[in-house]
Order: structure tokens, then C-alpha cells, then sequence
């Protein structure tokens, strides 16, 4: 941790369609169920709400703005972003406008974090090339840089309009909080120092400390450029129940689910319950008792010197009422117990 920035508690969905008795949620359903999730966990003490977009029938949430302004006008206190904005696929302009807006009804609470995004369904649906990848990326991330940091903008690139002396607005009163969402690319941690960007690292598999390297790599290059240090945060999916055991029972079924569904197109294997419980015990999967998810995140907190830990807590299709009771867990037992077993 920052000494100016004490830790912070997440959650992330991604709209990942939940079942009931009747079986699969529609999507509007899970979306209207999402306000609610959000609600309850400002009640409980979370401090940032992420919701990640996605363009699959697994998940519900692809277009974030207008949820994250309906939860903004339901709360108070509560952070909310994305997590991530596909930014390749994406208008840089149209962004900033839009997060400007969001930011002028919630000065400060509106949070936005760019990714590459690990899904590639929105290239073809908005008209972009699987080839220009890299560069559709890099070329957007400058140009929101530039609107982030400059009230006149001139700008020349192969993926956006030739911008010369352009004001956008309504222009944010505030500098916008614009994270930088990676997922292991030693290049993409510099290149989000080098534009002052907060960093968020989504450790889905394997061992967080083998991340620490990444994040003293992005302290080397904050320093480097004498800039102030900046929030370095994590995603990691988990679920926190009464005991260890009925957390993994409750998690299980939904989890492989997706696990299976995306591994199709990946040629991953076959999720076993061996490998599952593996990854509980030595890997990114934080599930279990209050006690037992609040003692590794304070292990990864430490390893990896975090300012702030997010959760995902929508993993495949669970139930909803399990989804309600694993916030309400994080938020009541789990973040007090990480902040003491820190303190």
C-alpha cells in the first residue's frame, strides 16, 4: 500500500447469467439482479463495484454505462467502473464523453479501466480486424491519454480520426480515475506508468506471487519517471462462504460450467474437482470461510503491496441468493478480518 491510499475492497461481475429453479436467467433479469448486488454491497462496506463488458451469451453486461450510472444514482458512497472496457473496440472520444458525464452526476465515483480484454467477439460485431489488434490498442489507449491530460487535442493515427486542436466535451472537472488492466505483459505495466494510469493485475490462475515481479516492475518505472506512486490493485475470481467446505460445494457446478464453455474454444481440458481444489489451495481461486478467503487475501496483499483487492464474485451460473450471500460475507466478515490481520 501507497501511504496516501489506504486499501480498498472490489467486486467485479461480468453479468455472468445465474440460474434458478426454472433454470438460466434472462440477461435483463441478471441485469436488474445486478443493481441490486450493487446496492447491497455498498451496505456491507465494499469500496468499488466493477462491472466487465462482454459481447457472449454467458454474460449479460454489455453495454456498462447505463448500469453504471443507474448504480451511481442508487448509492451514495460506492465506487463504479468498469472491468474492463475493451478499449481496441471501442471510441477513445466517445469514452472519455461519456465517463465525463457519469463523473459530472457522481464527481469522483466513476471509475474506468482499459484492457485489451480477453474475449474477441467484439472485433467482428463492431467492424474492427483480429490482425490490427496491437495496434487498434495502442493507438487508443495514447489518444485517451491525451484527452485525459490535454484540453486541445491533435492526434494522427491509423485507427481514429486525425484530430488538430480539439476540445472534447463536456470535460471532466476532475482528472477521470483511469486504471490499466493487464494480465501479465511486463510491456503493457510500463507503458501504464508511463501514462500515469493506476494498474490493476486479473490473476486468474497460478500463484499471485508470481505476479510480484510485475508490480515491483511497475514501482521501478513509476520511480524511474519520478512520478508519484500510483494505486496497484488485483482481480481474482472467488467466493466466500459459512465453511470452507459448503463455499467449494456452492461454487463448484457453476464455475466448471464456465470454465468448460470458454475452454472449448481454448482446447483447455475438462475442469476436475482435483484441479479446482488445487487451485483453492495453491492458486488465484479465494474461496472458502470468511476466515480462510480473509487470510489469503492478506497473503496477497502483503506479497504483492496492494492499494486495493477485487473479487469476482459471478463465476458461471451460480444461484443468485448465493451470489447475495457471498457479498454480504465479503463485506461484513471478510473485509474487517483482512483490515485487522493487516493492521
Amino acid at each position: 500500500m501507497t501511504q496516501a491510499t489506504p486499501l480498498e475492497f472490489g467486486l467485479d461481475t461480468f453479468g455472468d447469467i445465474t440460474r434458478d429453479d426454472t433454470g438460466r436467467r434472462s440477461g435483463a433479469q441478471v441485469i436488474r439482479d445486478t443493481l441490486a448486488e450493487a446496492e447491497l454491497a455498498e451496505a456491507v462496506g465494499v469500496d468499488y463495484f466493477g462491472l466487465g463488458e462482454h459481447h457472449r451469451p454467458d454474460f449479460a453486461i454489455s453495454a456498462t454505462e447505463p448500469l453504471i450510472g443507474a448504480i451511481l444514482a442508487r448509492t451514495q458512497r460506492i465506487h463504479v467502473g468498469t472491468s474492463v472496457t475493451v478499449l481496441s473496440s471501442d471510441d477513445p472520444i466517445r469514452l472519455y464523453q461519456r465517463f465525463a458525464t457519469l463523473d459530472a452526476i457522481a464527481p469522483g465515483r466513476a471509475e474506468i479501466t482499459i484492457g485489451r480484454g480477453s474475449f474477441t467477439e467484439s472485433f467482428p460485431l463492431f467492424g474492427f480486424a483480429l490482425e490490427d489488434y496491437e495496434t487498434l490498442f495502442e493507438e487508443k489507449s495514447q489518444l485517451l491519454h491525451l484527452l485525459q491530460t490535454q484540453e486541445k487535442v491533435s492526434f494522427q493515427g491509423r485507427h481514429v480520426p486525425a484530430l488538430k486542436g480539439v476540445t472534447v466535451y463536456p470535460r471532466a472537472e476532475t482528472p477521470l480515475k483511469i486504471w490499466r488492466g493487464v494480465g501479465g505483459s511486463p510491456q503493457s505495466v510500463v507503458e501504464a506508468a508511463a501514462m500515469d494510469m493506476p494498474l490493476v493485475m486479473a490473476i486468474i490462475g497460478g500463484d499471485a506471487a508470481r505476479f510480484a515481479p510485475l508490480a515491483d516492475l511497475y514501482r521501478r518505472a513509476r520511480a524511474q519517471m519520478e512520478g508519484p506512486m500510483l494505486p496497484l490493485g488485483v482481480h481474482s475470481p472467488g467466493h466466500v462462504g459459512e465453511t470452507d467446505e459448503s463455499a467449494k460445494e456452492e461454487f463448484f457446478e457453476g464455475y466448471a460450467t464456465m470454465h468448460d464453455m470458454i475452454g472449448r474454444s481454448r482446447g483447455w481440458p475438462r475442469l476436475t474437482r482435483a484441479a479446482y481444489e488445487a487451485e483453492i489451495a495453491h492458486g488465484s481461486l479465494y474461496i472458502g470461510s470468511p476466515e480462510t478467503v480473509a487470510q489469503k487475501i492478506a497473503r496477497t496483499v502483503r506479497v504483492l503491496g496492494l492499494d486495493r483487492f477485487t473479487l469476482k464474485y459471478s463465476s458461471g451460473p451460480q444461484r443468485p441468493e448465493v451470489q447475495l450471500r457471498n457479498i454480504a460475507l465479503y463485506g461484513e466478515k471478510v473485509i474487517p478480518r483482512v483490515r485487522d490481520l493487516l493492521a
